[in-house]
Parts: structure tokens; C-alpha cells; sequence
């Protein structure tokens, strides 16, 4: 048997941090050894039902036996032209299935794999802080560096591209932005978007947008697509899935959308690493991107029903959370200033909830913490029970 001790890890995992939502289930199984029953508000993933007629396209494509084959690597024509229909129909942003769009196994994975494609040891990768831990990760391992560019409420978290230093942009190949944000829920004006387009074009940067949670809004909200803007895909990708969407967070289903050549690169690492996303689930992931609005809006005002407790139940204990328009999250402040690790840590021991520690997104996330909207009715309800029994 080898001696563990003598083995040498690359630096690349010997410098990576553990991952977020994986030490967070640690942490959920661990209380739950110990007896405790464990509510956790932490991560974003749908407890409400996929629509039917998903699940009946899976069957029916999971009986063929030509979908247990390899699969296309580049994703099946009738994903690509059911993505393009799709941002047709909801955007008006007119597509080329065969050059603009590679479908991904979720959007983690081709946000993990772009620096790949993009980044060489030594650059760097800007991103948002508080953002997607996967995007510091993914600048990581391709040997970039990330430079955190400080969200504030005063700014309505969205970055201050012109303080962004001059050594740093010059080193710069990547920007992330991620709107509607995780973890912090807010949106960003179109107007925006378009000065981060056009600093992109100036600083030549590819610009990527992580637009996950745009089809989760409240309150008649409405969120465009980067790539509206016409000079858009001239620096621009866009990142989406069926996860969030769909309530389809384990079908491991998503795409890249925008600049042809960010495509093909991106394309190109993913056929070197992986084999494409099984059959079945695609022409499932076609069934989904042809559900009726109505059904993601009736899935919406539920979880805009349990905001709205939420919401309020943290004004009762004096606290003043972000109040989202889209996104399955809630942003607070934490009571008294406390550090969101020790407010975190206190919610678990003594109220068995698991709620998401503002600065495991970044330093700026410090003094806030993340809630979830993504835990049934009932158990969501015990939860700010427990929490609104405690002392702060």
C-alpha cells in the first residue's frame, strides 16, 4: 500500500480551498449524527417538483437504446436550437445554434472549465466579491489569479470597474459578473450592462455573465439578457441553465451562449475532458425549454410566498435583509455586527438551522449571511420559528 504521507498533490489542489456547499453538508450530517434535526437554508437547490412533461420526455428518450450510446460532444442540434429558440422567444436575441451556443453538464462546469480556455498561469480574472466561489476556483486551477472587485449596498452590489487598478486590468483576460447575483440577490440595470460591455471592448476582456437565476423574479420583475445589447457578443458570453429554471438542479443540464470563438474554445476543452451530457437528459432539457411561462410563474409566486415570511420574520428579530426581486436567496446583515461565521455557527448549535456565512463568498461578504428559498413549506416555517426563538 502506498505511504499517504509520501504522496505529492499538485499545487493547484494544495492550495484549493475546500468547497463551500461541500463543507456545509459535512456540517449538516455531522449535527445530524449527533441527533440534532437539521434544517439547512444553505444552498440554492429546488425542492419543488420538475414540470411533467420533463420527466415524460426522459422516459420515453431513456427507453431508446441509441441514447445510452456516447453522446454528441458538442450536444445534440435539437438542444442548441431549443436553447436559440428559447433566448428567441425571451429575449429577441437571435442565436446560431452551431457556432453560438455549447450546452454544458450545469453551468458549474463550464464556468469551472472557461479560464482553461482563456487564462494563462499568471493572469487575471476578475470577479465579483461577494460571488460564486467557482469563479476564483476556476482562475485557480487554470494558475490565473483572482482580483476581487468589493460589492457594497451603497453601490447596490454592483462593482466600480473604473477603480479597478491599473496593474490589475492590465493582466486582465476574464471578467465575472453574475446578475441576478448569488449570493446577494440583486439585479443589475441594463444600463449596466452596457458600461460593462463597453469596458470589456476597451480593456479587451472577455466579459461572462451568469444569468442562472433570471428566470426566478418576484414582484413582476423582468430581467433582460446581456446579450441584447448588439456589440454584446463581440467580448460577451452569457452562462444559463435548466437548473434553477426547471427545478432541475441535479439533470446537470446548461450552456455558454454568445461570442463564437469563446465557444469553440470553450467546445474544444470540454471534447479533451468529457464526453457531453447523457442523451435522455437533453431531449429532456429540450421538453423543459418549451414549458409554458404559466408554469414557471405559478412556481414563482410560491417561492415568493415563502420571501415574504422570510422577510418578515427576520424584521421581528430587527434585522433588515436585502429584500430580492429575483434569485432563490435572501442577503442580511447580520444581529449586532456579529461575524457571519460565529452568527452561522450559533444558528446551527443552538437551533439546528444551517444558514450560508456571508464572507464563505469573499472577503466583502463579511457581516452578512445568505438565506435559501429552497426548503418545503413546513420545515421553512419551523426554521425562523427557531430562529426567531433565540436571543440577539
Amino acid at each position: 500500500m502506498t505511504d499517504a504521507s509520501r504522496i505529492r498533490f499538485a499545487d493547484r489542489i494544495s492550495n484549493l480551498p475546500p468547497y463551500l456547499f461541500a463543507e456545509l453538508d459535512k456540517l449538516r450530517d455531522r449535527k445530524r449524527a449527533e441527533g440534532v434535526d437539521v434544517i439547512s437554508l444553505g444552498i440554492g437547490d429546488p425542492d419543488l417538483p420538475t414540470p411533467d412533461p420533463v420527466i415524460a420526455a426522459l422516459e420515453r428518450a431513456a427507453r431508446d437504446p441509441a441514447n445510452h450510446r456516447y453522446p454528441e460532444y458538442y450536444g445534440l442540434d435539437e438542444l442548441r436550437e431549443a436553447i436559440a429558440a428559447w433566448y428567441a422567444r425571451r429575449f429577441e436575441v437571435t442565436l446560431d445554434p452551431a457556432t453560438e451556443i455549447v450546452p454544458l453538464i450545469g453551468s458549474k462546469e463550464g464556468i469551472a472549465h472557461l479560464p482553461l480556455a482563456l487564462v494563462d498561469p499568471g493572469d487575471t480574472v476578475l470577479m465579483t466579491d461577494p460571488g460564486y466561489p467557482v469563479y476564483a476556483i476556476g482562475a485557480a486551477l487554470a494558475g490565473g489569479r483572482a482580483h476581487s472587485l468589493p460589492l457594497t449596498a451603497a453601490r447596490g452590489w454592483l462593482p466600480d470597474l473604473e477603480a479597478i487598478p491599473s496593474d490589475a486590468l492590465a493582466q486582465a483576460q476574464l471578467l465575472w459578473l453574475c446578475y441576478p447575483g448569488n449570493p446577494t440577490a440583486a439585479v443589475a440595470p441594463f444600463e449596466f450592462f452596457e458600461t460593462a460591455v463597453a469596458f470589456a471592448r476597451a480593456h479587451n476582456l472577455v466579459l461572462a455573465q451568469d444569468a442562472a437565476y433570471s428566470e426566478v423574479v418576484f414582484d413582476g420583475y423582468r430581467c433582460r439578457s446581456i446579450l441584447e445589447i448588439p456589440e454584446a457578443r463581440d467580448v460577451t458570453v452569457e452562462f444559463h441553465s435548466v437548473s434553477k429554471t426547471y427545478n432541475m438542479t441535479g439533470w446537470r443540464v446548461g450552456w455558454m451562449a454568445g461570442n463564437a470563438q469563446v465557444v469553440e474554445a470553450l467546445g474544444r476543452v470540454k471534447t479533451n475532458v468529457d464526453s457531453g451530457i447523457f442523451q435522455a437528459v437533453q431531449h429532456a432539457a429540450v421538453a423543459a425549454l418549451d414549458v409554458e411561462q404559466e408554469w414557471v410563474d405559478a412556481r414563482n409566486a410560491r417561492l415568493q410566498d415563502r420571501r415574504d415570511r422570510v422577510v418578515q420574520a427576520l424584521r421581528r428579530r430587527g434585522l433588515e435583509p436585502e429584500v430580492p426581486k429575483a434569485s432563490l436567496y435572501l442577503w442580511s446583515p447580520t444581529p449586532g455586527g456579529a461575524s457571519s461565521v460565529d452568527f452561522a455557527s450559533r444558528l446551527i448549535d443552538e437551533a439546528g438551522v444551517i444558514v450560508t456565512p456571508g464572507v464563505g463568498f469573499g472577503a466583502a461578504g463579511e457581516g452578512y449571511f445568505r438565506v435559501s428559498l429552497t426548503t418545503p413549506d413546513d420545515r421553512l416555517d419551523e426554521a425562523l420559528a427557531r430562529i426567531d426563538a433565540l436571543s440577539f
